[in-house]
C-alpha cells in the first residue's frame, strides 16, 4: 500500500510492556492514533508525517513522564498478589491515564514512591 503527499494516514501503534490493557472501569488501549498528514515520501514504506508537537522528538523516541497516580489496585492470584497502580502522564488527560505494575513504575520512577502519602512526580 502507497501514499500520496497530502494524503491523511492512520498510526499503528504498539502497547507498551507491561501495561495492562484495561482496567475496571478503564478503556482498551488504541491500535491506530491519527489521522496525520503525509509530508513526503522517503522510500517505498517510509513518510515523513506532520505529527503534533507532544509526539515529535528528535530521537525519534516518545514515552510521557508520568506525573502522578490517581489509584491503586491489588490482584489477588492463588499464590501472590500484583500491586497496579493507575498513572497520568504529562500532556494526557486524565481519561487516557493507564494501569500498569506497580513494580515496573517503582523501577523507573522510584521518586514517586519516596513518601507514602506523595503520589505525584514534578521533574
Amino acid at each position: 500500500m502507497a501514499f500520496q503527499t497530502g494524503e491523511n494516514v492512520l498510526l499503528k501503534v504498539s502497547p507498551k510492556k507491561g501495561v495492562m490493557r484495561s482496567g475496571k472501569k478503564g478503556k482498551l488501549s488504541p491500535r491506530y492514533i491519527g489521522p496525520f498528514e503525509v509530508l513526503e515520501c522517503v522510500g517505498p514504506v517510509t513518510y515523513i508525517l506532520a505529527l503534533p508537537p507532544n509526539l515529535s522528538d528528535k530521537d525519534l523516541q516518545y514515552e510521557e513522564e508520568p506525573i502522578v497516580i490517581l489509584d491503586r489496585d491489588v490482584c489477588k492470584l492463588r499464590t501472590k498478589e500484583i500491586k497496579s497502580v493507575k498513572v497520568q502522564r504529562k500532556h494526557s488527560p486524565i481519561e487516557e491515564a493507564t494501569w500498569e505494575t506497580e513494580r515496573d513504575i517503582r523501577g523507573k520512577y522510584p521518586q514517586m514512591f519516596v513518601d507514602s502519602g506523595t503520589t505525584s512526580f514534578f521533574p
